[in-house]
């Protein structure tokens, strides 16, 4: 009973700045009521919306220093990430990763490879305008797979009516010498809108002083994006294309006691290619004050491990994925706003190496949804029903995997009240049943997964996952003051997870695929004070739990603490404008809650870092932005819970010092 107490008493908090002044750092994070997210019916205010939203602005992702997108979000309140090194993290929200997790890029589903440890998600974080993080299952606005809930990251806004932009931005990180830059270009001459970026980012080794440099972690990563579009009185049409294209390097860990391998720039054996292309033609329709809403989109990624040669690989998979999604949302009808529609995807898979880990496979998705939100007096109800079926067949290969069909159905829907007793106080309470079906590793992976360093074996008899949470929680904010609650209890049957079965094939352990019941509790909390014009004083914190029957679930992140001190500089429009330095500690808990045979314990650890940035203005025009972060200042050897390297023996990288620069050239 303390312990459920002591979790109704965890908060989170939830910010934008998609409706606030960029040119108003004082007090932009401690208004609410204007922040817009996307809701079961549209764009809907924050402060409507029953379910735990977090979004993050162009500025709070810039600010910290980081190694890819996910990394940039990974401080927020009950998000945190599986990281292989500096270039591959995959996002984990209230200790659910991997497919339960929808990564939603330029309004497209992305569709990679989320059951892999090791590659991270395909999006260039310097076309990332802001990301909205919607914790808890959403399975009504997205179908299966979005369990744990869903990322989104939204591109760089058009310019205005007439305006041309572009201009560049750099970055240098000292521990692993990463060096980045980032070119735009984009406009809007009569209603014709366009961008066009390309990024490239490349790392030697990073180090920390336990390890020294450790061989294997450097990476290299270009992203190259175009978007054209048409604007118009009955709405908008745009087309964008995307490549993105990562080759980091692959850690064996210590051989003999001794690590072993390349430190530098270049790539050695082993290491991989990954290559993500995707097209989406997105379309707005206005018909008097309803809309419709088109999206069809093409995605190809493909994997490549080399080991033995650098010319062929050995494991190569390769995904082709088909998206489309229709939504009809009405005007007002007696104060509701309704909205339906139907959406999923076509995939095939192919392998086209020698080393095989899932089969090649062909899989259809379809969903047919409606929602529905209303405004009574000080309540704001929404809710809504969706159903989804996912039909897949697996493809024998002699010797290795079986032909096999499965077909799964899920009924999901969530019902949520917001109550606003006054203007600055909401209360929030929201259920909702989610869905996630088995995907093709849990149910059919036969082989050696050297990402792992250990032999999977898939298990076709697994059922679909189905979740029911319940989200508690109230925000409040004054003018010197922001603070947000939420609390949230998850109960999953059939959890599915790797679990060790104690057996070795050629010298590597067996993880088999099983199932239970799993509960998951645990909340957030952040506080924002500003007690003068000047300061703010900002502590978050975030708890999750997860059990089944049999002990507790694996990578479960540890309770996590962070606090900030920021003082605000200038804001006075002269040479340096917006101007602050902020100091921030984070301290990690012991994890002793982990899968017993599979995992261990992790001791607890404490980071410090500052930033410090400004505005540089020329006759009244910013002329550049400029930031200096350094991160892990006592130069700290610490393991995260859910590192990769962990087991391994290879600790996470040690003090780091990193430089900004962002220049609009016109």
């Amino acid at each position: 009973m303390k312990k459920i107490l002591l979790i109704a008493g965890t908060c989170l908090l939830a910010v934008s700045a998609k409706a606030q002044d960029t040119t108003d750092v004082f007090n932009r994070h401690l208004h609410l009521e204007g922040v817009v997210v996307t809701g079961l019916t549209g764009d809907s205010k924050l402060s409507e919306t029953p379910s735990s939203v977090s979004v993050l602005d162009a500025n709070t992702i810039r600010s910290n220093a980081s190694g890819n997108i996910i990394d940039a979000i990974a401080r927020e309140p009950g998000v945190s990430q599986i990281s292989t090194g500096g270039g591959i993290s995959k996002p984990v929200i209230r200790g659910l990763g991997y497919t339960r997790v929808v990564v939603i890029a330029d309004g497209l589903r992305q569709e990679g490879q989320q059951w892999g440890d090791e590659h991270g998600v395909e999006v260039d974080g310097n076309a990332v305008h802001s990301a909205e993080i919607i914790k808890g299952p959403a399975s009504l606005m997205y179908g299966s797979d979005a369990l744990a809930g869903v990322i989104i990251f939204h591109p760089e806004p058009n310019p205005a009516p007439g305006a041309f932009t572009g201009g560049f931005s750099s970055e240098y990180q000292s521990n692993s010498g990463l060096a980045a830059y980032s070119l735009y270009q984009g406009g809007n001459r009569n209603g014709v809108v366009w961008n066009l970026r390309f990024s490239d980012k490349y790392a030697h080794a990073y180090r920390n002083a336990a390890d020294g440099l450790v061989p294997g972690t450097q990476f290299r990563e270009r992203a190259l994006t175009g978007r054209v579009g048409l604007n118009r009185k009955w709405g908008f049409s745009r087309v964008t294309l995307g490549y993105f294209h990562l080759t980091p390097g692959m850690t064996e860990g210590y051989e003999d006691g001794i690590l072993e391998g390349p430190t530098g720039y270049g790539m050695e054996l082993p290491f991989q290619q990954v290559r993500h292309y995707k097209a989406v033609w997105d379309n707005t329709f206005i018909i008097g004050e309803d809309r419709i809403k088109a999206l069809v989109g093409y995605q190809q990624n493909r994997r490549q491990e080399f080991e033995e040669d650098e010319e062929e690989a050995g494991l190569d998979f390769r995904l082709n994925t088909l998206n489309y999604d229709l939504k009809y949302i009405s005007k007002d009808l007696d104060g509701w706003k309704l909205a339906t529609g139907l959406g999923g995807m076509y995939q095939e898979s192919d392998n086209l190496g020698e080393e095989v880990l899932i089969p090649a496979y062909r899989l259809l998705d379809a969903g047919l949804f409606a929602t529905a939100t209303k405004a009574m007096d000080k309540f704001h109800f929404s809710g809504g029903i969706r159903g989804d079926l996912r039909a897949l067949h697996s493809l024998a290969r002699i010797g290795k995997f079986d032909d096999f069909s499965r077909r799964y159905f899920g009924l999901t829907g969530s019902a949520g009240v917001v109550y606003s007793p006054m203007g600055n106080l909401n209360i929030r309470a929201n259920v909702a049943r989610g869905f996630r079906a088995p995907n093709l590793s849990e149910l059919g992976s036969n082989g050696v997964h050297e990402g792992t360093v250990r032999y999977e074996c898939g298990n076709p008899d697994l059922k679909p996952e189905f979740s029911l949470q319940g989200d508690l929680g109230a925000d409040f904010a004054t003018k010197h003051l922001s603070l947000v609650t939420a609390l949230f209890c998850n109960r999953i049957d059939h959890y599915i997870f790797a679990d060790r079965t104690g057996q070795s094939i050629d010298d590597f352990a067996v993880y088999q695929y099983t199932a239970a019941g799993a509960l998951l509790y645990g909340g957030e909390i952040a506080l924002d004070v500003h007690p003068v014009h000047r300061l703010h004083l900002e502590t978050r914190f975030s708890y999750v739990r997860g059990t089944f029957d049999g002990g507790d679930l694996p990578l479960m992140p540890a309770p996590r603490l962070g606090g900030e001190v920021k003082w605000e500089l200038s804001h006075d429009g002269k040479v340096f404008n917006n101007s602050y330095i902020a100091f921030r500690v984070d301290h990690n808990w012991k994890q002793d809650h982990f899968l017993v045979g599979t995992e261990t314990a992790t001791p607890a650890y404490t980071l410090l870092g500052v930033t410090a940035a400004t505005d540089i203005l020329v006759r009244g025009r910013r002329l550049a932005t400029l930031s200096l972060v350094a991160d892990n200042l006592t130069d700290a050897v610490y393991v995260d819970h859910l590192s990769r390297l962990k087991y391994v023996g290879i600790r996470n990288p040690g003090r780091n010092f990193t430089v900004k620069l962002e220049v609009p050239v016109f």
